[in-house]
Order: structure tokens, then sequence, then C-alpha cells
């Protein structure tokens, strides 16, 4: 299902009006967000994927990561989890055990409690979970609200997708692959304290299955504004840039080209390795986040001790005909 497909699915069916829904699933943002008290709203949201990892601990850690990550792009706190576990009857209990042991212990490092979910038979394993976390209903981040003159940092390096695809194909380094694993796994806890601590924060996302391109153009069209990504500038996993000049890109880069495609344009010196690399789709990336130049500057300056290939990957103009141009 392609970036949007569920709120375009959705549109029309008549819903429970509620003004203590802040956000809800038409905006295409994280996760929805529902306001419980003057200084309370409750975040929730849910992912689950198939292995993309042959470890089942590293699979469950990286599936956590993935689910958790929604609640820190939208400035707030995981506090409580549920399971989503599918299973086949040829998957022996010790490896259900790992996943879930990944799971767990990258839920208890983000001060997470998981307190049980649900399993279910199924041809192919999958593993996430539905999360709940807290925000300030004042201070929400969304995915749009972007201004013109704001730049854009983003807090992981791309290329997961690309790399993933060249090691089925026995084409990917060891160590690059393991690189791409530790991003993966990585939390967005102390890149969302970052976030929530910088100044001027206009929007804020992850970049996840939609890649860069995806996500960059749901802020840019949900903002009313062109985002101009600059290609040279992005933050790219050791070996990822070689295999997309190759030619070795995940099929979901290209879905991700269709959706945006008559919303991008390409300037005559945009190398199309990067423009592949910006499509990739992503597990467990980091955050896209628009802010002004010197608040960015200061962000980055927090970011660095923990995160030092963070960057400012682009920036926001007024709207032209298109809502991307990569450079």
């Amino acid at each position: 299902m392609g970036p949007g497909a569920l709120s375009t699915i959705l549109t029309g069916l008549p819903n429970v009006q509620n003004e203590n829904l802040l956000v809800g699933y038409d905006s295409s943002d994280d996760a929805c967000v529902y306001k419980v008290s003057d200084d309370t709203a409750v975040i929730q949201t849910v992912d689950f994927f198939t292995p993309i990892v042959d470890d089942p601990y590293l699979f469950g850690q990286i599936a956590a990561a993935n689910a958790l990550s929604d609640v820190y792009a939208m400035g707030g706190l995981p506090k409580l989890a549920m399971n989503l576990l599918c299973v086949p009857n040829c998957l022996s209990l010790q490896t259900i055990r790992k996943i879930l042991e990944g799971g767990h212990d990258k839920a208890v490092e983000a001060g997470c409690v998981i307190a049980g979910g649900h399993t279910i038979q199924d041809n192919e394993p999958k593993y996430g979970l539905c999360v709940t976390g807290f925000v300030h209903p004042d201070r929400i981040l969304k995915n749009v609200g972007a201004i013109p003159g704001d730049v854009l940092v983003l807090t992981k390096p791309i290329g997961s997708g690309v790399l993933a695809t060249a090691a089925k194909a026995n084409l990917c380094a060891q160590e690059h692959l393991e690189e791409a694993w530790m991003h993966m796994a990585t939390l967005n806890a102390k890149a969302g304290q970052a976030v929530i601590a910088a100044s001027n924060v206009h929007a804020c996302t992850d970049v996840t299955g939609f890649g860069l391109l995806g996500h960059s153009y749901e802020m840019a069209s949900g903002s009313g504004v062109t985002i101009v990504l600059e290609g040279e500038k992005l933050p790219i996993m050791s070996g990822a840039r070689d295999l997309a000049s190759m030619g070795i890109i995940p099929a979901g880069a290209y879905r991700n080209m269709d959706y945006v495609g008559s919303h991008l344009r390409q300037t005559e010196t945009a190398v199309q390795a990067l423009v592949d690399l910006a499509a990739d789709p992503q597990t467990s990336g980091g955050l896209l986040v628009a802010l002004p130049l010197e608040d960015a500057e200061k962000l980055l300056e927090a970011l660095r001790p923990f995160a030092p290939w963070s960057a400012v990957v682009g920036r926001v103009i007024e709207q032209q005909d298109v809502s991307i141009i990569f450079e």
C-alpha cells in the first residue's frame, strides 16, 4: 500500500466527531493524537513488518525501534506497548522468543512497558508494536507546518533499503550491513529529545517506508510549500551510493517514485543515484525536521555527540509548480 493510501481509502467514510481528536488519519501524519486533559494528550501508533534480517533478536529490535519512532516524531514519549506477532508453524519457540526478547529489550531502553499483545498463525513471520505515548497538547509535532526560510535536518543516514536488497544477492559488504543494522536498531529517543528542546520547530516526521522523497512530499504538500532537497548533502550509509549507482534499487523505491513523480522536478545537476536513494524505503529511519537555519545549527550541535551524521539536507521555499525540487 503506497504513501497516503489509508487516508485516501477512508476519505468520505463517516467518523465520530470529537474535538479531542487533535491528529487523525486525514493528515497522513505519523500517529493519531487524542487530548485527555489540558496538559496530556495520548499518541497512538502501530507498525509491524516481515523480517529484514536473519537474526531474530535483531529483527525484534529493529521492528520495535521502528514502531516506537512514530511517538518521537510527534514530540512525545512512548510509555506502553502491545506486541503484534504473526508466526508460521515452522518457526521454533526459541526463534519466537528471540524476536520478542529483541522487541522487549528495545522497549525497556525506551522506558516503555510491553504489557501483552496478540499472536496469530501466518505463512510468513511478522512482528511489531502498537504503541501508546504521551505529549502535552500544546507541544505536538506534526508533519505539516514548514514555512519558507526553513531548512531540513535529517538525523539518520539513508540507504537501508538498497543495502538490504544488495544483501539478498550477496553484493553487500558485511561491515556495511552491520552499520545499517546499527542505524535501524537505534532508537530516535535522543534525537527526539534534541528536537523537543530545539527552538522554532515547525514540522517533524520520521523517514520510513515512503523514503525521504515521499515523506518530504507529504510535508511540502501539507504545508503548502515547496521543498528543495540537495542531493550531495544527504547522509548516506556506507556502500549504499555505489550500489545505487549500479542499479541495485528495491521495488519500494520505484513505488515511491511513482507516487511522487508528478510532484517532483529534478534539476540538470541532480545525480540519479542520489535521487534513487532519496526514494529508497527506510526501516526505522531518522527524523526529518523543518526549522529556521539558526535553530538548525543549534540542533545539529546538540545531535553531534550521538548522531554526527545528522545534516541539513534541504530548504523550504514558497510553493512552486511542484512540491519537491531535487538538486
